[in-house]
């Protein structure tokens, strides 16, 4: 199995964001424990980062047909990103997204998300922890036990 780990808009400044709702852990660090979790799941995972949709998009483009499920914290794009969504939709991988903080709980613009009835599960809320549940719920999805 190969799992994509795709991330938005300014998560490549965790650690360094809002402390209070992002914690201190960084991408670094909440891909290395990612790694070691796909390494004891015998899965194989691809790590990328863009503050552009359009990076984004071209890397679905480029890595779904060799993928089996895409784990997703969208970021910002979360509520505006409608062609990320359709190329969510379009590469037909099971997709879980994921978030640090609970959006629903914070500003009002934050409550929409354009992902909402395309990804089989969505887990925040529980900063880093948010990653490392919806890896185990990605598995268990792809999983041909699952």
């Amino acid at each position: 199995m190969k799992i994509l780990v795709i991330n938005g808009p300014n998560l490549n400044l965790l650690g360094q964001r809002d402390l209070k709702i992002y914690g201190r852990i960084t991408l670094a660090q909440i891909e290395a424990k990612i790694t070691k979790m796909a390494d004891r799941a015998q899965v194989k995972v691809r790590f990328f980062q863009s503050n552009h949709e359009g990076g984004l998009i071209d890397f679905i483009q480029e890595n779904f047909k060799k993928a089996d499920g895409i784990l997703i914290n969208p970021g910002a794009l979360t509520h505006y990103g409608y062609s990320l969504r359709d190329c969510l939709e379009d590469s037909r991988l099971p997709v879980v997204e994921v978030h640090l903080s609970n959006t629903g709980s914070r500003e009002d613009f934050r409550r929409f998300d354009v992902f909402d009835g395309i990804v089989a599960a969505k887990i925040q809320g529980l900063r880093e922890k948010s990653y490392f549940e919806g890896f185990k719920k990605l598995i268990k999805i792809i999983s041909p036990r699952g």
